[in-house]
């Protein structure tokens, strides 16, 4: 359902992977609201795709037997009623992770990648959280642990001025959360690196602009849910788009 794109590198399976697990992360976050809609329990068995275009779809499995790639979970859209909202994300995110694992090693084997190959590729995609760890919040209380453990050990208290912009933008200006603001300059950069988008799930960077959720108190890039920092300086409460479609079904 590719198209037939075939990465046939590490750095090019890895950036495949990456793509696929960016749209399935949106899927599941911020545009959970539509995905909810699409698994409609009365339709026939549904999967969800990524790709690696950071697009995703749900759709009916491939027809043909054996598939061009290996398939998502099948039939996803059946346990939607059945189970918590909450629950029914974590358990789709799971198959998604395992999915996502299936795709990258395919390539590997396909393309003949030798011990040392397989080693980096997984080591690359390991080094970034899972679908589920983001879904459930579980990278983000990870990476506040490790924080939390690195700034006892810094004395220093530097500021970025990229990140700071004005005093008036307050929060919204600011790309950590305040448990992490302490330390910032180049070098201990790797420190608040772990810091992760609730959306797209990648790690902070020092040139982009982010949003804390007042809520669930999630951090986002402005750009994952269209934000920029002169609308957000008109925002009393931001709530993120997870936020916002559960306050509506309630």
């Amino acid at each position: 359902m590719d198209g037939g794109y075939n990465p046939r590198t590490v750095e090019e399976v890895f950036r495949d992977f990456k793509g696929r697990r960016a749209a399935l992360i949106k899927a599941l976050t911020t545009d959970v609201e539509v995905f909810f809609q699409q698994c409609d329990p009365e339709k026939e068995n549904l999967c969800l795709y990524g790709f690696p275009s950071e697009h995703w779809e749900v759709n009916l499995p491939a027809e043909e037997v054996p598939p061009e790639l290996p398939e998502p979970a099948l039939g996803i859209n059946f346990a939607r009623d059945g189970m918590q909202e909450k629950d029914w994300l974590s358990l789709v995110a799971v198959h998604s992770d395992a999915w996502l694992l299936a795709v990258a090693f395919y390539f590997g084997a396909r393309f003949r990648f030798d011990k040392a190959d397989r080693k980096r590729l997984f080591n690359m995609i390991n080094d970034l959280p899972t679908v589920f760890e983001v879904v459930t919040g579980a990278a983000k209380k990870q990476q506040k642990e490790k924080s939390s453990v690195s700034n006892h050990s810094s004395n220093k208290s530097k500021s970025n001025p990229k990140l700071r912009a004005s005093e008036s933008q307050g929060k919204y200006s600011k790309s950590l959360p305040k448990d992490e603001e302490e330390g910032l300059d180049e070098e201990d950069d790797e420190e608040h690196g772990d810091t992760l988008c609730g959306a797209c799930g990648e790690n902070y960077a020092s040139d982009e602009f982010w949003i804390c959720c007042d809520l669930c108190e999630k951090w986002f890039h402005g750009k994952c849910v269209k934000i920029t920092p002169a609308r957000a300086e008109l925002i009393k409460q931001y709530k993120c788009p997870s936020c916002s479609n559960k306050k509506a079904r309630t």
